[in-house]
């Protein structure tokens, strides 16, 4: 199959093998060239084998075959009029650097610089310095242009200011009225049947604690991690935050008849092996778990309104802590954390957008309750239509976004996973970067409806100003149809994006286009697959730097390379290793 001028441009430094028989004496056009993509299945059929002395797509253009070639013969100098004579190339000074070898084949230096020495003119040397950075703060190189600038001072914006005061809880008890003091927290055994009352369609409630030592218990399948933490003052992203540490709430469910409230997978079990304790939606690994199993109606576990039921009598059960909580003398907290939403001047602006669950059924998200993590005052995406809304980065960490969603777990972004979002704290701290905001945008059930909010999101990013994105789904299937169109409708905008998501070997993308040439996978999983782990195959720190780092270099036109043809979990662990080496 022969290709179109853009992709000869594409892939001009991949080789040059002939599409089909060419005669002596043509000259060569993208028209006569196999296009690279489709290189390793023709490798791997025993139908193309490429020599080391073949010559790029972009040294045989316009030049003039000598000898008639079969179809798919890679080119060599001896096929070409002259012969191809040797380039010369300039020395590249190289730093240290990263590379993201799912997509991206050049460092990323740690302070390059080229340096141009002129004999003539009584010896002038220029130092210019290298546009490309690390994804992690390093000392930068010596910058001979900032002598001219010492009269220009930049500063950063600081837009809002949240403090988190978080209290250590060292015991859970259940008791007669719900109270935290000395690091006890108690929770009123009578609360189980009073919470019953925010929905009728919650039948039964059971409240248990879970201590770390005593992980071998039978659960039923996991629907939330919850944070327990509420407004002392301020609205969400602001002010003053209370958090509990050292407990979480841990939302389990079942309707009437026994039947998991989930989609696909599930992971009831043993809860010491069916969680991956530690990653950023899931308890650690010496956290209590308070245990809120909720039994809901008979056939309304696959339909909307089920799951909601148990998230909102789950809810009622915190808001009893939370109201305790506030009253906590701020000399107690064991820390106080400081978050900062910072317009970082001159710096390049970079916007994260969020694919969330939409479909309705039990596919849906709370976006900004009143209280952090919480149900109540949100605003559930399926009700606005799916359309992107923005918030900032303090809103997220401040528990704007409650889960309602029961996808398989190990690629699940429960109601935690949001509260300690890696890839916005990370891009948030990172000083080369100015983070603008953080989109979240609902993938709908129809296909025609997907297309539509995909578009507004372009429009959206477009209007923003953007010089980078970053996109990312949980889950996989049915929304990387809506995963593929917003990184098209971002890229053919002009702005470099790089995509994160579950692919690997069971949810392997079926979708795709030329803008997704920057993709970053999750999986962890040995085998590729749904491990019906809670927080398998989640996005953690180490992923959020690989994303940071591929777009960083993306930004500044480092040359990408495709992505392997299959899945190889080694790939990922060659890269992350750079990416370790790179902070040294």
């Amino acid at each position: 199959m022969s290709i179109t001028p853009e992709t000869a441009n594409q892939h001009k430094n991949d080789p040059a093998v002939v599409c089909c028989l060419t005669q002596e004496g043509t000259i060569i056009s993208p028209a006569d060239l196999e296009d690279p993509a489709i290189f390793p299945d023709l490798e791997e059929s025993g139908l193309l084998t490429i020599p080391e002395n073949v010559l790029t797509i972009g040294q045989v253009l316009g030049k003039k075959l000598v000898k008639t070639v079969d179809a798919l013969t890679p080119i060599t100098p001896d096929m070409i009029e002259g012969g191809m004579e040797e380039e010369t190339k300039p020395e590249v000074i190289k730093g240290n650097g990263v590379a993201e070898e799912e997509a991206v084949s050049n460092a990323i230096g740690k302070g390059n610089v080229i340096r141009i020495h002129i004999e003539e003119g009584k010896g002038i040397n220029l130092e210019i310095p290298a546009i490309v950075t690390t994804a992690t703060a390093v000392e930068p190189a010596a910058r001979p242009e900032e002598e001219f600038r010492k009269e220009e001072k930049i500063e950063d914006r600081v837009k809002r200011t949240l403090l988190m005061r978080e209290f250590d809880v060292k015991e859970v008890r259940l008791g007669d009225e719900t109270s935290f003091e000395n690091g006890i927290l108690t929770i009123r055994k009578t609360l189980a049947e009073d919470a019953l009352k925010a929905d009728p369609l919650a039948k039964k409630m059971e409240i248990d604690i879970i201590t770390p030592d005593n992980k071998n218990v039978f659960t039923n399948t996991i629907m939330d991690v919850i944070p327990i933490a509420t407004k002392v003052e301020g609205a969400i992203g602001e002010g003053i935050t209370h958090v509990l540490s050292g407990a979480v709430v841990i939302l389990t469910g079942v309707d009437e008849s026994g039947i998991q409230v989930h989609e696909f997978g599930s992971c009831e079990g043993i809860i010491g092996e069916k969680v991956r304790f530690g990653r950023p939606g899931c308890p650690d690994e010496n956290d209590i778990m308070i245990r809120i199993h909720v039994t809901i109606q008979a056939g309304t576990g696959m339909e909307r309104r089920g799951p909601y039921a148990a998230h909102k009598v789950c809810d009622a059960v915190i808001q009893e802590i939370r109201e305790v909580l506030k009253k906590k003398d701020p000399s107690e907290a064991a820390r106080v954390i400081e978050y900062k939403d910072v317009e970082r001047v001159g710096r390049p602006r970079v916007v994260i957008v969020k694919e969330i669950m939409g479909q309705g059924a039990m596919h849906d998200n709370v976006i900004l309750p009143k209280e952090p993590a919480g149900v109540l005052g949100g605003r559930p995406n399926v009700d606005l239509g799916n359309i992107p809304v923005v918030l900032s980065p303090n809103e997220v960490r401040d528990g704007g976004i409650h889960a309602l969603t029961c996808i398989g777990p190990a690629s699940k972004e429960n109601t935690r996973h949001y509260f300690r979002e890696p890839l916005v704290n990370l891009v948030a701290e990172d000083e080369e970067v100015n983070l603008v905001g953080v989109v979240f945008v609902g993938s709908p059930q129809v296909n025609e409806e997907k297309f539509y909010v995909s578009e507004r999101l372009g429009a959206l990013i477009e209007a923003m100003g953007v010089d980078g994105a970053i996109v990312t789904t949980e889950g996989f299937g049915n929304n990387h149809i809506d995963f593929a169109s917003h990184i098209e409708q971002i890229g053919k905008r002009g702005i470099p994006v790089v995509g994160v998501t579950y692919a690997a070997y069971q949810g392997q993308l079926i979708v795709g286009n030329k803008y997704m040439d920057a993709m970053v996978e999750l999986n962890k999983d040995p085998n590729g697959m749904e491990s019906e782990i809670l927080g398998d195959n989640t996005l953690t720190r180490e992923d959020a730097e690989r994303a940071l780092a591929m777009l960083k270099a993306k930004m500044a036109g480092v040359e990408i390379k495709p992505a392997p043809k299959k899945w190889d979990q080694s790939v990922i662990e060659k890269n992350q290793e750079l990416i370790r080496n790179a902070k040294k």
